[in-house]
């Protein structure tokens, strides 16, 4: 059994890269890639090199446990520069003028931006004003008179 699976050579990496590699796609999770891209990569290496199938472990091994922290150091100061406030859309509203949707009273009204009404808080001012938001506070924008 085992001489038909080293028989196998470069193949049996080729087909584990492939099992690893699918389920990382069905069990989502980052683990099983990078034992996929390392059984990949000794499988190629394999094509071109003769060795034992110790050294291949081996060299599986190394390849397993160097991916793992050389990924986490590259995407460790990955800033999301091109979107800054991808989770904090309200913010991005700041400093921004908009019209009053329906007036502001007793210090509660809506603004509409783009194909949402947001709910503001602020001076009292009738529907159709500029306003001027000043910060957000969660799910409500504090604006201000224009």
């Amino acid at each position: 059994m085992v001489d038909s699976i080293i028989s196998l050579g470069h193949w049996n990496w080729l087909i584990a890269a492939a099992v690893f590699l699918l389920i990382e796609v069905l069990a989502p999770g980052i683990f099983m890639l990078w034992l996929g891209l390392a059984a990949l990569l000794v499988g190629i290496i394999s094509i071109g090199v003769v060795w034992p199938w110790q050294a291949q472990f081996i060299a599986f091994a190394v390849f397993a446990l160097v991916s793992v922290p050389a990924w986490r150091h590259f995407t460790r100061n990955r800033e999301t520069a091109d979107s800054p406030f991808l989770n904090r859309r309200a913010d991005t509203y700041v400093g921004r003028v908009f019209t009053l949707e329906r007036p502001i009273v007793d210090g509660v009204g809506a603004v509409r931006i783009d194909d949402t009404v947001w709910r503001v808080r602020g001076p009292d001012c009738p529907a159709g004003s500029r306003v001027r938001i000043a910060r957000a506070d969660g799910p409500n924008l504090l604006v201000e008179a224009v």
